[in-house]
């Protein structure tokens, strides 16, 4: 269950070391929301209303906002408070090591906000909540509970029924990770601090924002990716398909195989349930458990039938559906010896990645791929290598080599550069000796955010092209970046390429 962060008896050393959230900059405060008038019960008047202002902002210590609040009675309007409360958010936030927050300080500005939230409107009321949720402030405490009920003072009559408490630590949680500051600057030992919660405690909302932001942001967080596998065991005869495959999305893209025994019955019960009624959200957890390498037959054997792919013809999104399956046909080729049913038709076929992924195309000007490519050009000469090729059923490689039996780097546009596909058609004795080998790059952001784990997608294709008979030569991102230079990246690749027995002539340079 979640833990309260913050509460009346905490003492100052423990304040200061849980109060370390990001600043937050709602775009409601300040002129740029109001222009030069400010909402009802919360318009300053000029002058030293306004001054006061600026010295909220520019207060060094909590202990001086809260004296600037004190000692101005007179000038302090509505809009003031959460001026402070984003100020100390700033204070403490600032600081690698933020001096002890003093409980008198804690208590003198929450009994402020308290005495004066009467006289706030519902724009104040609704960022102050925000501000004090994002600092600690627990749900149950004097300050959330004033907001919260002038709050729902100045709702419609028919108040909505409260929420049980074990949701509240739900909510804070669902706030936090709706907040765009924090989806951008995530902040790991706040993560980490969620999972101590029960995930039956949790919605199914709430554990879905968590598994998008893990996702979107690379965080291969074990604790967290356990917590939300749990709870998809727990919640299982609640959860339909397009939950569910927001659930799994994390475990497939950040190469985890959680260690919750019954994750995998689990969803191979959801998936003969459900399988019928939401068919792109079916293929969307078969996508992420290939990356698994953990398909279920049974699964595949109804995707692959011709009633399922006659369903999906006229839909919006058949042709994503029918890549994906062809992507899935492609993993029971090269992985699944022991599969026995049901194939995708070749003329339902179509290439698995007709084009770069996308944050390759969105980090283009960051890849180290130009300078490996003048590299090669400069070391091999330009016909001794082909870029950015894509090979059957749908790879993209970044640079393939073909090499003689005796190592030689051979022309490519003298050679057939694909190998053949699916590879049991061909005899094991090839009338073709040449290899290719394929230079890939290993970028930054093609791991998770540690640094170590390649993202799923990505190891993926590694492993199917290796299944597929290129041999692979990888080139990461530490590596890359170390070379000081176009001189020392052409020795770099020389060593490389040595290391792998490769020869060519003077005239590459």
């Amino acid at each position: 269950m979640l833990r309260v962060l913050l509460s009346a008896q905490a003492s100052s050393a423990r304040l200061s070391g849980l109060l370390l959230l990001p600043p937050v900059q709602p775009c409601c405060l300040g002129p740029s929301k109001w222009g030069d008038h400010w909402p009802p019960g919360g318009g300053p008047h000029a002058g030293p209303v306004q001054g006061l202002q600026r010295l909220l902002e520019q207060a060094r210590s909590p202990g001086e906002l809260l004296r600037w609040l004190g000692q101005n009675p007179t000038k302090v309007r509505a809009h003031h408070y959460p001026v402070a409360l984003r100020r100390l958010s700033q204070l403490l936030g600032s600081l690698p090591q933020p001096p002890p927050v003093e409980q008198a300080t804690l208590q003198d500005l929450s009994q402020l906000i308290i005495r004066n939230c009467p006289s706030f409107d519902i724009h104040t009321i609704h960022v102050c909540l925000h501000l004090a949720a994002l600092l600690g402030f627990p749900s149950d405490g004097p300050l959330m509970c004033a907001l919260e009920q002038e709050r729902r003072f100045r709702l419609p009559p028919k108040p909505p029924p409260p929420l049980p408490s074990i949701l509240r630590g739900g909510q804070r949680l669902e706030a936090a990770l709706s907040c765009p500051r924090f989806q951008r600057r995530p902040q790991q030992h706040l993560i980490r601090s969620l999972a101590e919660a029960r995930p039956e405690e949790l919605t199914p909302h709430v554990m879905v924002l968590l598994a998008q932001h893990l996702a979107r942001h690379r965080l291969r967080e074990p604790q967290l990716l356990e917590a939300i596998a749990h709870f998809l065991v727990v919640q299982e005869a609640q959860l339909n398909s397009k939950v569910v495959q927001k659930l799994v999305l994390p475990f497939g893209r950040l190469n985890y195989v959680p260690l919750e025994q019954q994750f995998m019955p689990c969803l191979e019960r959801i998936l003969a349930r459900e399988a019928g009624v939401a068919p792109l959200a079916t293929v969307n957890i078969l996508m992420s458990l290939c990356q698994l390498q953990c398909l279920p037959f049974q699964a595949l054997h109804f995707v692959f039938s011709p009633g399922f792919i006659n369903h999906i013809s006229g839909t919006p999104h058949a042709l994503i559906v029918r890549r994906y399956l062809s992507l899935l046909d492609t993993a029971v080729e090269l992985e699944l010896p022991g599969y026995r049913g049901a194939r995708l038709p070749r003329r339902q076929q179509v290439p698995i990645f007709p084009q770069p992924l996308t944050t390759d195309r969105a980090r283009c000007k960051y890849s180290h791929k130009d300078i490996v490519a003048e590299g090669l050009r400069q070391l091999l000469g330009e016909e001794k290598y082909r870029q950015d090729l894509t090979v059957p059923p749908g790879y993209s490689t970044d640079f393939l080599l073909c090499v003689s039996s005796c190592g030689s780097v051979l022309p490519v546009r003298a050679q057939d550069p694909f190998l053949p596909y699916p590879p049991r058609s061909c005899p094991h004795a090839t009338r073709d000796p040449a290899q290719r080998v394929v230079l890939m790059l290993r970028e930054r952001w093609h791991f998770c955010r540690d640094g170590r784990v390649l993202l799923g997608s990505r190891a993926l294709r590694e492993r199917h092209l290796g299944l597929m008979g290129y041999q692979l030569l990888p080139l990461p991102f530490e590596e890359l970046e170390s070379q000081r230079g176009l001189p020392q990246l052409k020795s770099y690749l020389r060593q490389k390429l040595q290391a792998l027995g490769l020869r060519w002539g003077p005239e590459g340079g």
